[in-house]
């Protein structure tokens, strides 16, 4: 496996592993009288009962935290590797695409912001791994 997909799994597994953690953790951080926490603020959420507390940390915690877990250990192993790099090419590519077909309803605010910035990247270098491993196989074939 070439170093620069070594490198990029790495970046990829310290991001989302550190939002896993912190979107798990903040609630806990924060005194049970604030409603709103930094991670919220930052994602543009808010809790309206407890139950939400437990979805954050589920849905943005619990994921990221474990995509971040795949992604160091596809750095050792290549079969995982390349799984990470297939998974979060389509994942950060549905939410792009889920950014952009919202922001067609009319009266919806639009789709540019830094998370959008950061999923299209992500997007087109894990599309370039995916065509070079590609063709890595078609050489590996004649």
């Amino acid at each position: 496996m070439i170093w620069l997909l070594r490198l990029y799994l790495l970046f990829m597994g310290l991001v989302y592993f550190l939002i896993g953690v912190w979107a798990i953790f903040d609630p806990i951080l924060l005194s049970s009288e604030i409603e709103t926490t930094p991670f919220l603020e930052i994602v543009g959420l808010s809790v309206a009962s407890e139950i939400g507390y437990s979805e954050i940390a589920g849905l943005y915690g619990g994921l990221n935290l474990w995509i971040g877990v795949m992604c160091i250990v596809g750095i050792f192993k290549e079969s995982i590797g390349l799984f990470a790099i297939k998974f979060i090419t389509f994942l950060v590519g549905a939410i792009a695409s889920g950014r952009v077909i919202f922001s067609l309803i009319p009266s919806t605010p639009g789709f540019y912001n830094s998370f959008f910035v950061f999923e299209i990247c992500a997007f087109v270098i894990g599309v370039g791994f995916l065509l070079y491993f590609r063709n890595l196989d078609k050489i590996a074939e004649a």
